[in-house]
């Protein structure tokens, strides 16, 4: 496999993670006892954190991106195993 190739597959995982990763650890303003700024939507965010959301997400996907080129050089799991025909039939 390419350099170039799991790259990309890192930066897939990358941004799927973060999406994943968003909502969690983020409270509102009424969850922490925060004034809210009038106008501001009752769901906004008062404490995002986007630095540790994308620390977090670098650490996942390289955790995955990881396994994924282990499975692509030991099979491990291949597109036999995947074959949901063969479950049931």
């Amino acid at each position: 496999m390419q350099w170039t190739s799991i790259l990309a597959i890192y930066f897939l995982f990358w941004v799927m993670t973060a999406f994943v990763l968003l909502p969690f650890g983020v409270r509102t303003h009424e969850e922490l006892g925060e004034e809210k700024t009038p106008g501001q939507a009752d769901s906004a965010p008062a404490n995002f954190r986007p630095g540790r959301l994308a620390l977090r997400a670098t650490l996942i996907s390289a955790a995955l991106t990881g396994l994924y080129v282990a499975n692509y050089t030991q099979g491990w799991i291949g597109v036999e195993t995947l074959d949901v025909t063969r479950w049931f039939g």
